[in-house]
This record gives C-alpha cells, sequence and structure tokens, in this order.
C-alpha cells in the first residue's frame, strides 16, 4: 500500500484533521508504542500500519 493511499484512507475513516492529529499523537500498541509517523519514519509498511489504526479503532471489515 502506498503512504498516499494510507493517507486517503486515514482520512476518509476520521476526517482530515482527526486523520493528522491522530497519525502525530496517537500511540499505538499495535506499532511498538509508537505513532502512525514514528512508524511510517522508520520504514514500517503502511499496509501493516492501516492494520494497527483498524484494530486500534475497530473499524469494520468492510473498510479495512
Amino acid at each position: 500500500m502506498r503512504i498516499t493511499v494510507f493517507r486517503r484512507l486515514m482520512a476518509e475513516e476520521f476526517g482530515s484533521g482527526r486523520a493528522e492529529m491522530l497519525a502525530k499523537d496517537h500511540v499505538f500498541s499495535g506499532l511498538g508504542g509508537r505513532t502512525v509517523e514514528e512508524a511510517l519514519g522508520s520504514g514500517t509498511p503502511a499496509k501493516e500500519i492501516w492494520r494497527a489504526v483498524c484494530v486500534e479503532f475497530e473499524v469494520p471489515p468492510e473498510r479495512r
């Protein structure tokens, strides 16, 4: 998954403002205690990050 696709999915699910805030501020246990931005910066695949976001926020399967 491309980062642009990941960011689009985040914005569609949470709204652009909240998605940006979550990416910068929310620490995910599924990402080893990192934020989305930290995980992206360390090279974690966007698809893996999206899965962690979906688990954390209980995104329904049809939107994963």
